[in-house]
């Protein structure tokens, strides 16, 4: 009945107040209750912090990763992934309704959720419109923990195929370190150049890295 109590608590408190009246931990141990209907919950989430380090990492946690934390169920596993599988499924569905690129919080978030905690280096391409609606987000190479090779032709070839004005490219450093490459450097120039030729306007080029990121725009390397 205590235990009761206390989860009945904490929902009464998120509805009141909203996830900002919460902890770190006890938003996962809501996250948890589905999963342990009848078990105390706290002690894992805390437990799961500890391990991974922040609420983000968590949930961008490998099903392999989370399953080597002591005392947790398949079940629990799954709740955890069926939240990040739903913060992604949403951020997509505004993309495709062209909102995500409309500030730049918007698109920072989605890049930030789309490859902020992979652990291998992913480099996507933002197809935009005339308008600045995304038309596609695409993933063009998927590299080891610190390379994953581009070839410019093949981006300026897509963006011909999918009628793109302009694009953004975005890729992650799982390093933690936002700082460009020489490598980093040398393709952007690339790219902005081939695309120039042909008409498509290179907007930005975004390293993500966990929270932190790099704008070669903002930066002056664009």
């Amino acid at each position: 009945m205590q235990n009761t109590g206390h989860r009945q608590r904490l929902r009464e408190r998120f509805l009141k107040s909203g996830a900002n009246a919460l902890a770190d931990y006890e938003l996962l141990e809501m996250m948890l209750f589905a999963a342990s209907p009848r078990s105390d919950t706290k002690p894992l989430a805390k437990n799961l912090l500890a391990h991974f380090g922040d609420f983000a990492k968590v949930i961008h946690a490998s099903p392999n990763d989370l399953e080597k934390i002591s005392g947790i169920s398949i079940a629990a596993i799954a709740s955890i992934k069926i939240i990040h599988a739903a913060s992604e499924r949403m951020l997509k569905t505004e993309a495709a309704q062209g909102q995500i690129i409309q500030t730049w919080t918007a698109l920072l978030d989605y890049c930030r959720v789309s490859m902020g905690h992979k652990k291998v280096e992913e480099f996507r391409v933002l197809f935009l419109n005339h308008k600045n609606a995304l038309i596609s987000d695409e993933l063009q190479q998927y590299g080891t923990v610190s390379h994953a090779p581009v070839y410019p032709r093949e981006v300026v070839k897509r963006a011909l195929e999918l009628s793109a004005s302009s694009i953004i490219l975005a890729h992650n450093h799982p390093s933690g370190d936002p700082t460009p490459s020489k490598d980093d450097i040398e393709i952007t120039k690339q790219i902005s150049m081939a695309a120039a030729s042909l008409n498509i306007n290179l907007h930005d080029h975004l390293i993500i890295a966990g929270n932190k990121y790099y704008s070669f725009k903002s930066n002056g390397l664009l």
